[in-house]
């Protein structure tokens, strides 16, 4: 009984799951500041590879080793929030035609936190972002 115990207390430090599924990180909102908007920036999906897989994987962990959530085209416009080295931490709208969405982040929070709405979120690799507003 102890002994499951403390595996159960590892798994939820680690952020492991009992099934070993890959933990997620919520990208952060309001890093700026109280004054400024929740996320500062939009960005679009650019340089991918015509020749190749032609999208962008939305992960959820800012590592390739992350569960890929989604996949976004060229040209898909996100709100840019957070950010972990060359990784972004990404919110956007579920519906391709709204860029980038209202997803409540375009007015300052009070504290920074992690992002909670409506809208999709995760990270990707900030080589294939442009900001393009903010």
């Amino acid at each position: 009984m102890i002994r499951t115990g403390l595996l159960l207390v590892a798994l939820l430090l680690t952020g492991a799951t009992a099934a070993g599924a890959t933990p997620e990180r919520v990208p952060r909102i309001g890093v700026a500041g109280h004054d400024l908007d929740a996320c500062l920036s939009i960005g679009q999906v650019t340089g991918l590879n015509p020749q190749g897989d032609n999208f962008l994987s939305v992960r959820a962990l800012p590592s390739t080793d992350g569960t890929e959530k989604d996949r976004l085209g060229s040209g898909r416009q996100i709100w840019v929030c957070d950010n972990a080295g060359e990784w972004l931490g990404i919110i956007y709208d579920p519906d391709p035609s709204e860029e980038p969405g209202d997803c409540g982040v375009a007015s300052p929070v009070e504290t920074e936190r992690p992002y909670v709405g409506r809208c999709r979120w995760g990270w990707v690799s900030s080589r294939y972002v442009t900001v393009i507003a903010g």
